[in-house]
C-alpha cells in the first residue's frame, strides 16, 4: 500500500501510517508535484489546505481512500469520489473540545475587547473607558448547529449563567432539554432575542450566507455574532453593513469565506475580533486528529469498515457486526435477484423479515445493491458507490420489514412481483442459503457457480439434466429440486464446481420441457 502525506499531522499518526504501508511524504509540495505523486497512491491523506478535488482524484487511478484529519470535508469532493468507489472518511470528534472553547474564548474576547485593550496598552494608551464591555451572566445566546460542538458551548454559557436557545433539526427537543437549553423551531426565532449568537453548522448549500441581511435585521439591535464553525456561513458584506449601521454591536471571527486571507474590510475595526482559523489548532486537537485519521486509513486499506467514513453509512461498532453475518448472503441474493429477471431490473424491493428487521440495515441493503449491480456486469460496485449507481441506472430502491415467519431472520430481493428470491444464514459459520426463488420453496447453500433450471415436472426431466452436464464434464456439487403442483412446473436449483461452458447452456435451453436457463456466478470462488 501507497499512502500519500500531503499535510502534516501528529507524529504518532506518521508512524501509524509508515507502519502499514510505504508512506510518501509530499507535505510542503506544490500542486503540479502533488498531481504527480498521486499517480501510484493507495491514499491521501489532508488536512484542510489540500483539495483533493475531481482533479486530483481523477489523477490516482488506485485510490481507495481520503483520509481528512479534521471534522469537515469542505476541502474533499465527496461525490467524485463515491462515483469512484473511494471511501472518505474523517476524525469528527478528534478537535471538538478545541473547537468550543475556542468559540467561548472568542465571545469573552468579544464581550470585554480584549484583543483592542491589549494592543492599546502595548501601543502606549491607557484607556479604560473606551473599552468597556458587557458581562456575559443574564445574557442570552442562540446556539445554531447543536451537535458535539454546540453542546459544549451551551455547557460553557450555561456555567456562566447565560441562557441558551438551540436551534437545529437534527437534535431532539429531549437532547436539547437535557443539555440545559431551550429549543427554537426556526433560525429566525432562535436569533430574535439574543444578545450573542454562535455558529455551529456544516458548510451546506442550505447554510452558505445564512447570516445575512435578511437574517440580521431579525436580531436585536446590539447583538454579537461569533463564527468559528465555516467561513461560508456568513455574508461578510452585510456583516460589515450591519456593523456600520450598529445594528450588530461586535463580531468575533476564527473563519472567513476565502482563506487564507489577510485584507479585509472586516480588519483593523474596534468591533471585530478575528483569528486566522485557530478553532482546531491546539496540540492535543492535532494529536487527535492525526491519530484517528491514520487508524481510519489503516483499516480502510485493509478492508475493514470504519467508523468515520463519510460516504458510507455509519453505524455503531455493534450494529455492524450485527448485521455482519447478512452482508455475504444480501451480495450473492442481489446477483441471484438479476439473474433470473434476464438481467432486466428497474426496480429492487429488499425486505427484512425477524430479527434481521430489527438492525441498522443500511449497510446490507448497500451489499444487496453490490450483489446487482455485478449482476448487471458493473465490476466497480462497492458499498461506498453502490447507491449512486444504482440512481444513475434508474433503479428505484425500496426497504420493507416484517415479522419473523418460518425463519429467525429473512431476506427478500425482488425486482418484480414474479421474479423474488428469499435467503436466511444457517449454522455457526452463517453459511448464506436460499429458500426461496420464482415462487418455488428450495434450500440450498448460495456458492460459487449456480443454474437455476425451469422445467416441466414429469418423468425423466431431472435425467435429462443430468446427462445435459455429464457429457459437457460439468460436475454437480449439489442440487435441490422444488415443484408448485404435482405435473406443473418445477425449479432445480443445481451448484456446479466450475463455470459452464456455453455449448451446455445451449443444449440445456434445447432440451424438451426446459422452459427457463439461468446461469449465475454467486460469488467470486473457482
Amino acid at each position: 500500500m501507497r499512502i500519500l502525506l500531503a499535510e502534516h499531522i501528529a507524529p504518532a499518526g506518521v508512524e501509524r501510517l509508515r507502519a502499514a504501508g510505504f508512506l510518501d511524504d509530499a507535505t510542503g509540495v506544490d500542486r503540479a508535484e502533488l498531481l504527480v505523486r498521486a499517480v501510484r497512491c493507495d491514499a491521501i491523506v489532508v488536512r484542510s489546505a489540500t483539495r483533493v478535488d475531481a482533479e486530483l482524484i481523477a489523477a490516482a487511478p488506485n485510490l481507495r481512500v481520503i483520509g481528512r484529519a479534521g471534522t469537515g470535508v469542505d476541502n474533499v469532493d465527496v461525490d467524485a469520489a463515491t462515483s469512484r468507489g473511494i471511501l472518505v472518511c474523517n476524525a469528527p470528534q478528534s478537535n471538538a473540545l478545541s473547537a468550543a472553547e475556542h468559540a467561548v474564548a472568542l465571545m469573552l474576547a468579544l464581550a470585554r475587547n480584549i484583543p483592542q485593550a491589549h494592543a492599546a496598552l502595548t501601543d502606549g494608551r491607557w484607556e479604560r473607558s473606551r473599552f468597556g464591555g458587557v458581562e456575559l451572566s443574564g445574557k442570552t445566546l442562540a446556539v445554531l448547529g447543536f451537535g458535539r460542538i454546540g453542546q459544549l458551548v451551551c455547557a460553557r454559557a450555561r456555567a456562566f449563567g447565560m441562557r441558551v436557545v438551540a436551534y437545529d433539526p437534527f437534535v431532539s427537543s429531549d437532547r436539547v432539554r437535557e443539555r440545559g437549553a431551550e429549543q427554537a423551531t426556526s433560525v429566525e426565532e432562535a436569533v430574535t432575542d439574543a444578545d450573542f449568537v454562535t455558529l455551529h453548522l456544516p458548510a451546506s448549500a442550505e447554510t452558505r450566507q445564512l447570516v445575512n441581511a435578511r437574517l440580521i435585521a431579525t436580531m436585536r439591535r446590539g447583538v454579537r455574532i461569533i463564527n468559528a464553525a465555516r467561513g461560508d456561513l456568513v455574508d461578510e458584506a452585510a456583516l460589515v453593513a450591519a456593523l456600520d449601521a450598529g445594528h450588530v454591536a461586535g463580531a468575533a471571527l476564527d473563519v472567513f469565506s476565502a482563506e487564507p486571507i489577510t485584507v479585509s474590510p472586516l480588519f483593523g475595526r474596534d468591533d471585530v475580533v478575528v483569528t486566522p482559523h485557530l478553532g482546531a489548532s491546539t496540540r492535543e486537537a492535532q494529536d487527535r486528529a492525526g491519530t484517528i485519521i491514520a487508524d481510519q486509513v489503516v483499516r480502510a486499506l485493509a478492508g475493514e469498515l470504519v467508523e468515520n467514513a463519510v460516504n458510507v453509512p455509519g453505524v455503531s461498532e455493534a450494529e455492524r457486526a450485527a448485521v455482519a453475518p447478512y452482508l455475504p448472503l444480501a451480495e450473492k441474493l442481489g446477483r441471484v435477484a438479476v439473474a433470473l429477471a434476464d438481467g432486466v431490473v428497474g426496480s429492487l424491493e429488499i425486505s427484512y423479515d425477524g430479527a434481521i428487521a430489527d438492525r441498522d440495515t443500511r449497510l446490507v441493503t448497500l451489499a444487496v445493491l453490490r450483489g446487482a449491480l455485478a449482476g448487471l456486469d458493473d465490476d466497480g460496485a462497492n458499498l461506498i458507490n453502490a447507491r449512486s449507481l444504482a440512481e444513475a441506472r434508474g433503479i428505484d430502491v425500496r426497504e420493507t420489514r416484517r415479522p419473523a415467519g418460518a425463519y429467525t431472520s429473512l431476506i427478500r430481493v425482488a425486482t418484480s412481483e414474479t421474479s423474488r428470491v428469499s435467503g436466511t444464514t444457517i449454522g455457526s459459520d452463517n453459511r448464506p442459503w436460499i429458500v426461496r426463488a420464482l415462487g418455488y420453496q428450495l434450500e440450498i447453500e448460495l456458492a460459487g457457480h449456480m443454474l437455476f433450471l425451469v422445467n416441466d415436472d414429469r418423468p425423466g426431466m431431472i435425467g435429462s439434466i443430468g446427462h445435459a452436464l455429464g457429457a459437457a464434464g460439468v460436475n454437480i456439487a449439489n442440487m435441490t429440486v422444488s415443484r408448485n403442483r404435482d405435473g406443473g412446473s418445477a425449479l432445480s436449483a443445481i451448484q456446479i464446481d466450475g463455470p459452464p461452458p456455453q455449448a451446455v447452456l445451449v443444449a440445456l435451453c434445447a432440451t424438451p420441457g426446459l422452459t427457463g436457463v439461468r446461469s449465475v456466478v454467486v460469488d467470486d470462488a473457482p
